[in-house]
Parts: C-alpha cells; sequence; structure tokens
C-alpha cells in the first residue's frame, strides 16, 4: 500500500479491484456487471459504467431481489449452469440515486479519496443472498434511449462481444486467459441467457422496470 492510503480505501481496492483481478488470472470467468436473485435464479445487469446497474439493483433489493453482488460478477460455470458467487453486500451510488432510494438513516461507509460516489454496506439495509445461485438472464443496460421498458433477446454473434467487453481483464494479451474466455463466453452464450434491457433512465420508471423483470422471468407481478 502507498504510505497514508486509509483502510477503507484499501479495503474497497482489495474487494473490488485486487480480489476480481486475481480470479481473473486464475482463468474465473469475472465481469463488470451486479447480480440480483429472482425466484427462478440469479439476474445479471451488465453495462458500462454510468448505465444505471447499481441504481437498478438497488432498487431490485429493496422490492423482492436479494442483492448478490454490486459490480463484481464471478460465475461458475459447472456443466450446463452458470452460478453466480455472492460478493460482499454493499452498493456504490451517485448522490442522487441514494436520495431517491435509500432511506435518510442509511449510513454511508467512509468515503473514498478518487470518487464520489458513496458506499453503503450495512447489512441490515438491502437483503443479501450468500449462496451461489444459477444464472438464469444476464440483462445488458442500454444507453436510455428506449421510450419504454424493452427487453429482447441478443444474437448469439452480439452477445459474445458484449460478454468479451465486459469481462474484468488483467492482461489481453495472455493468451491462455484469452483462450479460456472465449470458451467461457462460448457457453454462456450458448445457454441463451443473454438479453438487451433498455428503459428511460427516470426514477418513477423502475417499478415497471420491475415489472417486465418479473414477467420475463415467468413470475407474476404482485406487490413488491
Amino acid at each position: 500500500p502507498v504510505p497514508g492510503t486509509d483502510r477503507y480505501t484499501l479495503e474497497h481496492l482489495h474487494q473490488n479491484q485486487v480480489i476480481p483481478a486475481a480470479l481473473s488470472m486464475l482463468h474465473h470467468g469475472v465481469f463488470h456487471a451486479g447480480a440480483v436473485v429472482a425466484e427462478q435464479g440469479a439476474l445479471a445487469l451488465v453495462g458500462v459504467s454510468g448505465r444505471g446497474k447499481s441504481t437498478l439493483a438497488t432498487y431490485l433489493a429493496m422490492h423482492g431481489f436479494p442483492l448478490l453482488s454490486d459490480d463484481g460478477l464471478e460465475l461458475d460455470l459447472n456443466g450446463t449452469n452458470a452460478y453466480v458467487q455472492p460478493a460482499h453486500p454493499s452498493v456504490r451510488l451517485w448522490q442522487d440515486s441514494r436520495k431517491a432510494l435509500l432511506p435518510a438513516h442509511a449510513q454511508r461507509a467512509p468515503a473514498l479519496p478518487y470518487t464520489v460516489k458513496e458506499r453503503f454496506r450495512d447489512p441490515g439495509l438491502l437483503p443479501h443472498a450468500s449462496e451461489p445461485q444459477v444464472l438464469r438472464a444476464a440483462y445488458f443496460l442500454g444507453t436510455g434511449s428506449a421510450l419504454s421498458v424493452r427487453i429482447e433477446p441478443m444474437p448469439a454473434h452480439e452477445a459474445h462481444m458484449a460478454w468479451v467487453k465486459h469481462a474484468f481483464l488483467m492482461d489481453p494479451h495472455d493468451q491462455g486467459r484469452m483462450r479460456s474466455l472465449f470458451e467461457q463466453v462460448a457457453k454462456l452464450v450458448g445457454m441463451g441467457v443473454s438479453y438487451r434491457l433498455d428503459y428511460p433512465r427516470r426514477y418513477d420508471i423502475l417499478p415497471a422496470v420491475r415489472e417486465a423483470l418479473l414477467a420475463h422471468n415467468g413470475t407474476p407481478a404482485g406487490p413488491d
């Protein structure tokens, strides 16, 4: 550690950078994504920074979908299934999302010096799943240009490139790691779990997103 770095920053970097990098070097499937648990299994939320992964994961966790991970999706491909491994129970939110989604009494973790995002890791704040869950669907978040909630299956070639784009790679020139990544991605694509999800980026749309996800996974929408 660089002298003077506080323990909270070290803890955060260890959990969110060092561990995923080490797992990737060991040929685990690790992706920039969050995940929640539905009745049928895990739902992964995949997207580049700023697409609203954490906002959507937080909303869903507060409305019946326990949190599995915020921004580090570790997959264990076993036979015909992919299992999502649980991560530490915390989320990072921009201030507007925190104000819109969390109660006023929510206790934030100590601030990190390089970002204005706020961390929340109180285990009593959001329901958290502590056991691996079968991946039911992976939703790649769009730009927010859709006029309503849209869920569409991704063609195989598009899904393949999307999974590769969001993989956690330490060295893209590591041929052995790239080979295993493409093998992992080919299995994921073959499972038919990859979908596009787009919706207007407004907080009042989130209940409709929840209902769409419930319907897409064969669960009648009920009280949240």
